[in-house]
């Protein structure tokens, strides 16, 4: 039978980046470590790191072992925080991260499933740069990451982009902006004061190049990593914003918006990233089971090398 203390020792150095590393965080000495993992590699018949000068580097047969080592620990980490809280009455949390271009109506739309399980969950949300929450979420302080692209192959991060649905894009603005507009649409956006969101927002290269296309020039007056603030200047009357169709009733019924028209063949689609291809975390497979696209989950192509 597999010995998990010493595959607890293992993941503990894989993930420190080397013996010296992980002795200093878990106060167990260097030689109790080496010797642990050497046992576990005669017990399975596997050399699972190699060496590369000074340093300890994974082998192919050591990363499929930490991938099935990080599944297992945080597997247990959710058993005890799940009985934990079951023996203390305490609702089971649901951490999220929603990367800051994803549009606050859409991140509630996709999660609103796991607000109806018979199991209670207290939702904890985390906004922030996809980067960072993935970061987060490689050290299990999050159960999923929505975003609106999926993992990126440059993150030194090992994970899953789970497909949730996807919305065409159309321009809202305010009736006092409409109404200072000429001609139909999209001719009408020629000229017109354009809010756009930001670098990061993986639908602003599909708009700029539809725009492109179609040959339009409108005022670019503002750009906008947060979607909330981008539409709170949009319903302020600063100028057209894009949006998705997917929200366009709720856009529709504050104050005196008008929707101008769609962006034609610009979609913008929407992810649940996580560390496990199979999802297990009860409120993650009740978005992923009620998202409106179903597809297969796909890992991202870049692994990062374990010291």
């Amino acid at each position: 039978m597999l010995n998990y203390k010493q595959l607890h020792h293992f993941w503990s150095v894989a993930r420190a980046g080397g013996i010296v590393r992980a002795s200093e965080r878990s106060g167990l000495a260097p030689q109790t470590l080496s010797g642990q993992i050497a046992t576990l590699e005669a017990d399975l018949g596997v050399t699972l790191f190699q060496r590369q000068g000074r340093r300890l580097v994974l082998t192919e047969t050591g990363r499929v072992a930490l991938d099935y080592a990080e599944e297992i620990f945080r597997l247990g980490n959710e058993l005890e925080e799940a009985i934990q809280s079951r023996a203390t009455g305490r609702m089971v949390p649901f951490r999220v991260g929603i990367a800051d271009v994803v549009p606050k109506a859409i991140a509630y739309v996709l999660l609103a499933p796991s607000m109806t399980l018979a199991e209670p969950m207290r939702i904890i949300c985390r906004e922030g740069k996809l980067e960072r929450l993935l970061g987060e979420l490689a050290i299990h302080k999050l159960d999923v990451v929505l975003a609106d692209s999926p993992l990126p192959p440059n993150m030194d991060v090992r994970g899953y982009s789970h497909t949730l649905g996807e919305s065409t894009i159309g321009f809202y603005a305010s009736a006092a902006v409409a109404g200072a507009l000429h001609g139909n649409f999209p001719d009408c956006l020629n000229g017109a004061p354009l809010l756009l969101p930001g670098l990061e927002a993986a639908v602003r290269g599909p708009l700029l190049r539809w725009l492109e296309a179609a040959k339009l020039r409108p005022r670019i007056v503002g750009e906008f990593d947060d979607s909330a603030l981008m539409r709170a200047f949009g319903e302020a009357g600063a100028g057209v914003f894009p949006a998705a169709s997917l929200i366009g009733d709720e856009l529709l019924s504050h104050g005196d918006m008008r929707v101008l028209g769609e962006a034609r063949g610009v979609v913008e689609t929407y992810y649940a990233i996580s560390v496990e291809r199979r999802l297990t975390h009860p409120a993650v497979r009740a978005i992923s089971d009620a998202a409106p696209i179903s597809t297969q989950a796909t890992q991202s192509p870049h692994r990062a090398e374990q010291a």
